[in-house]
């Protein structure tokens, strides 16, 4: 703040004096924005917020009704309904902690954000399935032959394991040597019989 003004042996009579300059609560200025507000979002209280985002709010919702409303297909409606949801973007907020897995590299973000903007990802190709894949890349998602597909599986799993033992809790992965083609979920059967020739499932 400023302490001491030269020439000045009175800051709060100096302060009075530039306050007296400025315009009024009751200014036109300020009367014609209070009846443009009125007149599209509707009265004015009595008592005027001193906050911003209550004369914000109406404006902000009313663009967004209009960019809602010029999007022609499904999929960006939906990728715009899910950007503009609550909490969409606490993500950002996530500490970049390589030990815990919040580390994001520039790629990770650039999907990251894409997918969330419904931006084209990468160049319309054939996929090892023999589908093709268009430019949002969506097809890896519902792909069982898609390369990252386990890898994503494994590091989610690996993170939540990660994250038990944080909170002291007991997390154990799931064992090998199951039989996963029989259709019984969550962790199938085993291969060796457990009890009487007998699989545990």
């Amino acid at each position: 703040m400023l302490a001491r003004v030269g020439g000045v042996t009175d800051p709060v009579k100096f302060q009075d004096d530039i306050l007296d300059e400025c315009l009024k609560s009751d200014s036109d200025f300020l009367q014609s924005y209070l009846s443009e507000w009125s007149t599209k979002f509707g009265e004015v209280p009595d008592t005027l917020p001193t906050k911003q985002p209550f004369w914000d709010r109406p404006g902000l919702l009313e663009k967004k009704a209009l960019v809602e409303a010029s999007l022609a297909s499904t999929y960006h409606r939906t990728c715009f309904l899910a950007a503009s949801s609550q909490h969409s973007g606490d993500w950002l907020f996530a500490l970049p902690i390589a030990s815990c897995g919040l580390k994001l590299d520039d790629e990770a973000v650039r999907v990251a954000v894409g997918l969330r903007l419904g931006m084209d990802l990468c160049q319309p190709h054939q996929c090892r399935c023999g589908l093709l894949v268009d430019a949002r890349g969506l097809h890896s998602f519902d792909c069982n032959r898609a390369p990252g597909r386990t890898a994503r599986h494994h590091a989610l799993i690996e993170r939540l394991d990660r994250t038990f033992l944080c909170l002291s809790r007991s997390a154990r992965l799931q064992p090998v040597g199951l039989f996963l083609s029989d259709g019984k979920r969550p962790d199938g059967i085993t291969l060796i019989p457990w009890q009487s020739l007998k699989s545990l499932c």
